[in-house]
């Protein structure tokens, strides 16, 4: 497993549509950035494990989970991340309904996040990491 460092948070991104890293590294927590399997087949799913998510702390995931790679993803993420690790998923309202089973153990946000919640989402990374600590 991959060196951890404190507090790492992934967002998992298409395109240009990160958030609000600098936000995050002013509170102290790194951003790594994947874009998710476009333009290279996703490690995790071809080779069973992936760098990225072996380092995060936190992961905020916003691909698109109309396509089935996509879920298939962010099940793997439920499945091998310690059950301390938020994860939060940036989905449609519709989504929201449509793969509730999948999202079950996931807060969902029906928008893109404001300051004020990455903040709560950095201060429940950091709690985790804490509780790991002691």
């Amino acid at each position: 497993m991959a060196e951890h460092l404190e507090g790492v948070i992934l967002d998992v991104t298409p395109g240009s549509a990160a958030i609000d890293e600098e936000f995050l590294s002013a509170l102290g927590h790194p951003v790594m950035v994947c874009h998710g399997p476009e333009e290279r087949e996703c490690p995790l799913l071809a080779e069973g494990a992936c760098d990225m998510i072996d380092r995060a702390h936190g992961v905020i995931f916003k691909l698109d989970l109309d396509r089935p790679h996509h879920r298939a993803i962010l099940g793997r993420y439920q499945q091998i991340l310690a059950d301390d690790v938020p994860i939060r998923a940036v989905v449609s309202e519709e989504q929201a309904v449509r793969y509730r089973d999948l999202l079950t153990g996931v807060q969902v946000w029906d928008h893109d996040p404001t300051i004020g919640e990455l903040d709560g989402f950095a201060a429940e990374v950091e709690a985790a990491d804490d509780t790991r600590i002691e």
